[in-house]
């Protein structure tokens, strides 16, 4: 099953949030075959969002999460009150909180360990900038972040691990990675996390960085490639409805 993964970020408030997931859940109405979306809305929404999506096969995912169960950290939200809100997914690592707002590697350890405590499945977002493509360090940055984020966490079987692979350079920018280096990069990925993973946990690898209605099936197509995480097209019905048909349409050449 292909997974379409929309990060909402802080484009759209409460109201457009309602709106935009009553479109999502259209957009699956009368297929047979579905994929798996889980969408991201801020926080502010959540509450709304979920009475949208309470009877449908729409996820919520949480776009941050922080790394204690409760306490005195003014403006954080923890994985425990977004479970309470019905939320599966945690986005963990996201390029702008890592280049924005100085998340570490140890953060993101931390976040995913709570996260996964908590019941949530972790979506950890890695991937290199272009100074560093340039320099020939895009495997190497994304081993790094691979091991620091996931170190000492120790993961069943039953257990799931959403990677998502988003190219910094390729984020916002309108110019999305080569699909032939997307399938490499989450070659890499898949082979590295068999090193660090005890007990083989269920994994998918996303792709995630100028993703839109157009260049998604060139993604979706490759087997290496178990989804999508959308930005700004996400925020956009028609887009987003285009990019859940090309996952379903993905699916069924799988057949």
């Amino acid at each position: 099953m292909k997974t379409v993964v929309g990060n909402w970020k802080m484009k759209v408030g409460t109201r457009e949030s309602v709106a935009l997931a009553r479109g999502v859940i259209m957009a699956l109405r009368g297929k047979k075959i579905l994929p798996e979306v889980i969408i991201c809305p801020p926080f502010v929404a959540f509450s709304e969002v979920r009475k949208v999506v309470a009877r449908s096969r729409v996820q919520m995912g949480a776009q941050d999460v922080f790394w204690e169960e409760e306490g005195s950290f003014t403006g954080e939200i923890s994985p425990r009150m977004m479970s309470e809100l019905g939320v599966t997914h945690a986005l963990i690592g996201h390029s702008e909180r890592r280049s924005l707002l100085n998340e570490t590697d140890e953060m993101v350890n931390k976040k995913i360990r709570e996260a996964k405590d908590e019941g949530l499945i972790p979506i950890l977002c890695v991937g290199e900038n272009q100074e560093q493509r340039a320099a020939g360090k895009d495997f190497d940055i994304v081993a790094a972040q691979l091991h620091q984020g996931l170190t000492g966490i120790r993961f069943r079987p039953k257990d799931q691990l959403y990677v998502a692979y988003e190219p910094i350079w390729a984020i916002g920018t309108g110019e999305a990675a080569h699909p032939a280096d997307a399938v490499e990069m989450h070659s890499f990925i898949r082979k590295h996390l068999k090193e660090i993973l005890k007990n083989n946990p269920s994994v998918k690898i996303l792709y995630g960085g100028s993703v839109d209605g157009e260049n998604v099936y060139s993604f979706l197509r490759e087997p290496e490639v178990d989804g999508v995480l959308v930005g700004g097209a996400s925020v956009k019905l028609a887009q987003f409805g285009q990019i859940i048909n090309s996952a379903i349409e993905a699916m069924e050449g799988e057949k």
